[in-house]
């Protein structure tokens, strides 16, 4: 779209200010090669403030201007996730590039409109999955491609935080599809397949453990959305996984905690033991647990620079918009799961389980 080295910076408008925005602008700004141009939010006094804090020299109040911008060469779409089809849509049939915050839509059917709209564009989609980017999961990927652990038997993963406390709307059901499984649970379910493979088979219980939430600005919040969740999954091989998540955690889990238990070791990431931490002494030749030397960089760089580098061309595009649509339809089979009580396919599979 934009190759070469000595192309100028690729202009980005954030669309959307909420808390996940610094982690966007940030990003950009530690990748490189591009800048962040402007800015918007629904309210003016918002987009005002909320550009000054982040140093960004424009703000809009209808993302539509920056769309009509031939300036602008690329969006993240960081709104709530009612607004994301409507948005992502317009972006790419404006020619735009787009980074899709997860969960890229409120249930599949939007997901596949998006996917058409991506098909139909030049410009390319992807959807943000950051922990795919973090050094842990690279490291771990790779010790899964050499089999160091052998065939994989059980994988636990818990994504747990407090909850969201600085905006309504993630428990507000007009503006959401899920509680903790939309908003916090996806991550796991994307880095689950994207390390492990699809999952074929679901099983879930969910609860509300917390109807009531007092948010950062003092208002007081009711919900029926779930905040308590264990699904289990199929994985390829017979492998079984455990996937905890939680919106009610008052500390212990650092984004997602991840363990993996296989016939010739066990490693366990962003643990007590660390970022990462390996034991299988078939491998190391050492009966201890060791710990890798991991890269350091700023938080979102990776993940940006992988994104810009789609957007000019040097780099092809990625899988994320297809795993975007299959982490939502296995959130929906949690969902019947929970409601059924039985074991659930996600939907859209064939007969190898592959989306």
């Amino acid at each position: 779209m934009m190759a070469g080295k000595d192309a100028a910076p690729i202009a980005v408008a954030v669309i959307g200010s909420g808390f996940i925005a610094d982690y966007h602008v940030n990003g950009i700004r530690a990748a490189g090669g591009a800048e962040v141009a402007a800015l918007v939010s629904r309210s003016a006094a918002n987009a005002a403030r909320r550009s000054a804090e982040l140093g960004v020299p424009r703000w809009e109040t209808d993302y539509r201007r920056v769309l009509a911008d031939s300036a602008i060469h690329a969006v993240v779409v960081a709104t709530p996730d009612d607004t994301h089809a409507a948005v992502a849509i317009d972006a790419l049939a404006a020619g735009k590039a787009v980074l899709l915050q997860k969960p890229m839509a409120l249930d599949a059917a939007e997901c596949r409109a998006i996917l058409a709209a991506g098909k139909a564009s030049a410009a390319p989609l992807t959807v943000s999955f950051m922990h795919r980017y973090f050094p842990e999961v690279g490291w771990l990927k790779q010790v899964l491609a050499e089999g160091s652990l052998g065939p994989i038997h059980m994988v636990r993963m818990r994504n747990a935080t407090p909850g969201a406390d600085w905006n309504d709307w993630f428990y507000t059901a007009d503006h959401v599809a899920g509680g903790v499984v939309m908003q916090l649970g996806v991550h796991g379910i994307d880095l689950i397949r994207h390390l492990f493979g699809p999952i074929s088979e679901v099983s879930a219980w969910m609860t509300t453990a917390r109807p009531e939430r007092r948010l950062k600005d003092g208002r007081l919040v009711r919900s029926r959305l779930e905040d308590n969740v264990l699904a289990t999954y199929r994985l390829p091989g017979g492998a079984m996984a455990a996937h905890e998540m939680s919106y009610t955690e008052v500390r212990g889990c650092d984004r997602f905690r991840l363990e993996v238990y296989g016939e010739k070791g066990t490693a366990w990431l962003r643990t007590e033991r660390g970022a990462a931490a390996l034991y299988a002494p078939a491998t190391t030749g050492r009966e201890e647990w060791v710990t890798p030397k991991l890269p350091s960089e700023p938080f979102g760089a990776g993940h940006h620079r992988h994104w810009l580098s789609i957007v000019r061309g040097e780099s092809p595009r990625d899988d994320t918009p297809e795993a975007g649509l299959a982490s939502i339809e296995v959130a929906e089979a949690i969902y019947r799961a929970a409601g059924s009580g039985c074991r659930e396919n996600p939907s859209g599979l064939n007969g190898e389980g592959r989306p």
